[in-house]
């Protein structure tokens, strides 16, 4: 793989991964359009690393308070104590349609088509949660039976196209949380389902190491995942203090809107 290559692919699984537009939606349509190659399931796993080390860096004093209360529970402590029950109980369903779903989802939903389909839709539904919700509710107003909504929605985002941050995002807004609420709470829950999806492919990376990947690919493809990750993160809680989610739904439909009509202009493509 070329140097310049695995940065780009680190720049897009940056942006995408946390932005509600899908990574693997658009890493998919560029191995369809663009023929870029993705690099295989080690230089993956070496970019989810990448998006990882981004979320433990600018979420390092969440985990850290969560820790905390754990050890030395406290009235003081409570509310990031009942943070950490909720993203153990919000892992769960997307945890098990990772095991369970994964390998059907990517084959059944990968064609350009469904993935534009699957755009859409969350789409629309984003515009539809931004019209009627109310955000008003903040961590402090979080349930049990809002952490399960919003894992079981988690468990959509084995589909190429649904976005794991986007439908959580969503399903989030439908609560009424707030915007930038709704929006650290799906960067809080990814750390340990990127992690988890990590340590589940470690036994391949071992038995396919990467064959045409170089250490200067490697190492700038790595970088270019962490640097990207970690800005999308920090200006998209920035950006969600005054603006709404309306743009990314608007960009996911103007996307399905292009897919479907260069599938049906050019039908081989």
């Amino acid at each position: 793989m070329h140097p310049l290559t695995a940065v780009f692919l680190g720049v897009v699984q940056g942006l995408t991964e946390f932005l509600p537009i899908s990574s693997s939606g658009h890493l998919a349509l560029l191995e369809h359009y663009l023929k870029v190659e993705a690099g295989g399931l080690s230089f993956d796993i070496l970019l989810h690393v990448g998006t990882l080390t981004a979320l433990v860096a600018y979420f390092g004093r969440d985990w850290l308070d969560m820790g905390r209360s754990l050890v030395r529970p406290s009235p003081q402590n409570q509310g990031a104590r009942y943070l950490f029950f909720y993203l153990v109980v919000a892992t769960i369903p997307g945890g098990l349609a990772g095991l369970l779903l994964e390998k059907k989802a990517e084959t059944i939903f990968r064609g350009p088509l469904r993935i534009a389909l699957l755009l859409g839709s969350v789409g629309l539904l984003l515009l539809v949660a931004e019209k009627v919700a109310r955000h008003h509710r903040d961590f402090s107003r979080f349930t049990i039976f809002d952490a399960i909504l919003i894992g079981l929605s988690q468990g959509l985002a084995v589909m190429p196209g649904v976005s794991r941050s986007g439908i959580t995002m969503t399903c989030a807004l439908f609560l009424g949380f707030t915007r930038e609420a709704s929006a650290r709470f799906s960067f809080l829950l990814a750390t340990p389902i990127i992690a988890g999806a990590g340590l589940h492919h470690l036994p391949k990376w071992f038995k396919n190491s990467p064959q045409d990947l170089s250490l200067t690919a490697a190492a700038l493809g790595f970088l270019a995942a962490v640097i990207s990750s970690y800005l999308t993160i920090k200006y998209l809680l920035r950006f969600l203090q005054r603006h709404t989610f309306k743009p990314f739904a608007y960009y996911r439909l103007a996307l399905a809107a292009l897919i479907i009509a260069v599938s049906l202009l050019y039908p081989a493509s």
